[in-house]
């Protein structure tokens, strides 16, 4: 065998140990990105029954003003930050704002489901009852959401760092998946909407 078909050999194998790699960080990057537009789905959901939530409670809660404002511009907040990082899909900064929001968004609606607690004709509410049940699902839909988000951004961050996919992630500014992560540790804690 010659040296010219041994470097083509080479050279051949080499392309294709580099092309693996590329496609795995594509498909893996896709993923995570993926699974963030997951999130976002849910989000979007909580954002949109939150505002039904506060009207049907503004009737019975006409004294509690601050309250429901309190939440409505947490979700409002929440809602802004959720675009901005449906714009910048794995932006780190945008990603850190979003989790900072929904907790906010948590805490606002903890304190409505406190007040919501002393006023009994409120929980018999028919239609109360059923954007809790509604909100319920989609809480739980944001927990699998984020989990499957986590997965994935692990998954990707862990194969872009090994060798030799780091070599190929650096020339081919395959960037680090940023986290989704609530920054204060009682924010953690999915919102409880139970009105029973």
């Amino acid at each position: 065998m010659s040296t010219q078909t041994l470097l083509i050999i080479v050279l051949v194998a080499l392309v294709a140990v580099v092309a693996v790699y590329y496609n795995k960080l594509v498909a893996l990057r896709n993923r995570h990105l993926n699974a963030l537009s997951q999130i976002d789905v849910q989000l979007q959901r909580r954002h949109e029954l939150i505002p039904n939530l506060v009207e049907t409670a503004r009737a019975y809660l006409s004294h509690e003003s601050e309250t429901l404002q309190a939440v409505t511009e947490a979700r409002n907040t929440a809602e802004s930050r959720r675009q901005d990082a449906a714009a910048s899909p794995g932006s780190a900064p945008a990603l850190g704002a979003l989790a900072s929001a929904e907790g906010l968004l948590g805490s606002a609606m903890g304190r409505l489901n406190v007040v919501m607690e002393a006023y009994p004709e409120l929980k018999a509410d028919q239609r109360l009852s059923e954007l809790h049940e509604e909100l319920a699902h989609t809480e739980n839909r944001v927990g699998f959401s984020r989990q499957a988000y986590s997965d994935a951004i692990m998954l990707y961050n862990t194969e872009r760092e090994q060798f030799p996919a780091v070599l190929i992630a650096g020339l081919f500014r395959f960037a680090e998946g940023a986290p989704f992560e609530l920054e204060d540790e009682s924010m953690r804690r999915k919102v409880d909407v139970s009105f029973a």
